[in-house]
């Protein structure tokens, strides 16, 4: 039995190529257990391609019941859209299904880009983890079995052009909802110039509160199993909640809500908040409605 302390936080991971979310995830439980700390619950807020880098918030312990909560929460990505050949997975990994030799200029892009702002319609990639029947798209797409994907709904908050070194890409950037694709984001706006387009390079820059600020390195990861203390690897349970306002409880009010009593004298304008004790750690997330309170998740930390 180990005799390191349970383990309740964030972990943001700038995550490298080719490395799958789920393997990152992996990753992260063989440092712990090679750490010497107790077994703890992890899972991921919001899967990243094995072909895009960057901000992967990574749960663990309680922080694992706010994982929903980056599933949910806007994030922001930089990609590059290549011109004139598009491909059956919509970026570098697929084979090439159309070719095109227009290539848009600045202006044109720049003219474009408005029309891919806001709630818009698209379709996901073929290759994608979403499910038609029971299975993975991605697995009937290199089946070679014939199926369509339905449009959604999503929602581009923000989209303007990073770079544009040459004729033959630009780079983008672009603050989306949830269930946002970018892959499919860039075949539409190539499509919209008249020629066609495929990913090369997708990297998310921030997901819900973190940024590239707060991510560390798989190598500095891989410190953890070697010994490596968790001071400036680990990220308290509470970053998680940064983006909505916190409610200060006294001991007898927290005492009471982790028992899940709600009628605890709680005055504040209608919203969810974040209940903490005086020591400032979560005791649950809760939602104000009417006068009522109600408990969306309790912290046992």
């Amino acid at each position: 039995m180990s005799d390191k302390p349970r383990i309740n936080g964030w972990i943001i991971l700038d995550k490298p190529l080719e490395l799958g979310s789920t393997q990152a995830v992996g990753a992260v439980k063989r440092n712990l257990r090679e750490g010497g700390y107790p077994k703890t619950k992890t899972g991921h807020g919001g899967t990243l391609d094995p072909l895009a880098t960057g901000v992967l918030p990574i749960a663990l312990g309680e922080a694992t019941k706010l994982a929903g909560r980056m599933l949910d929460a806007s994030k922001i990505y930089e990609f590059t859209v290549a011109f004139g050949e598009e491909t059956t997975t919509l970026d570098v990994e697929g084979e090439v299904t159309e070719i095109s030799d227009v290539r848009p200029s600045p202006t044109a892009i720049e003219t474009v880009l408005p029309e891919f702002t806001g709630p818009i319609e698209q379709i996901p990639p073929k290759y994608s983890a979403l499910k038609v029947e029971g299975k993975r798209a991605y697995d009937l797409a290199r089946a070679g079995e014939d199926f369509a994907l339905k449009m959604r709904t999503v929602t581009i908050y923000a989209l303007k052009i990073i770079r544009h070194e040459s004729t033959d890409s630009v780079t983008l950037t672009a603050h989306v909802s949830k269930g946002t694709y970018i892959r499919s984001l860039a075949r539409d706006i190539a499509r919209k110039l008249g020629t066609v387009g495929h990913v090369t390079m997708l990297r998310r820059v921030k997901a819900g509160p973190f940024t590239l600020s707060h991510a560390i390195s798989l190598d500095k990861l891989n410190q953890i199993g070697k010994g490596a203390p968790l001071d400036d690897i680990i990220l308290p349970m509470k970053a998680g909640l940064d983006d909505i306002p916190a409610l200060d409880l006294d001991p007898e009010q927290a005492r009471r809500l982790r028992m899940g009593q709600v009628d605890i004298g709680i005055v504040a304008d209608d919203g969810q908040y974040w209940a903490r004790d005086g020591e400032g750690s979560p005791v649950a997330l809760i939602r104000l409605e009417n006068g009522r309170t109600i408990i969306e998740r309790g912290f046992n930390v």
